[in-house]
């Protein structure tokens, strides 16, 4: 018997619901995403992330917020400099970079509508 294949291969995009499209676009844009199409004034933003997309969708529902919903993690080139561009962006990411035992460099913070985000980055094998 061969290996199966995985019915799932990747992801294409992750949508996330924002209550502020301006607040939340700019704070994409200063980390150095990708514009492709929307923006501050449209209902719906799509950024290009290596070879998929991060969605902003605006809430014109007023979804109740709930607690701690998870976490998405962007793979970086350099995550100290990425971390240095959230500080010069004036953000306030919740760690600092560090060397995790699972194998990866990283740093987590919030955006504007609470998102928990990681940029991460693995450690090379010794």
């Amino acid at each position: 018997m061969g290996a199966q294949r995985e019915p799932v291969e990747s992801i294409s995009a992750v949508t996330l619901l924002t209550v502020d499209m301006v607040e939340a676009v700019a704070f994409y844009r200063a980390l150095g995403f990708h514009l492709l199409y929307g923006g501050p004034d449209e209902p719906f933003t799509s950024f290009r992330v290596g070879g998929g997309y991060l969605n902003l969708q605006l809430d014109t529902v007023g979804s109740p917020r709930r607690g701690v919903w998870g976490r998405v993690v962007f793979w970086v080139d350099d995550v100290d400099a990425m971390y240095q561009r959230a500080l010069a962006a004036g953000f306030d990411p919740e760690t600092s970079p560090a060397d995790a035992p699972w194998g990866e460099r990283y740093f987590h913070i919030q955006d504007r509508d609470g998102h928990e985000l990681s940029f991460a980055r693995p450690l090379a094998r010794r």
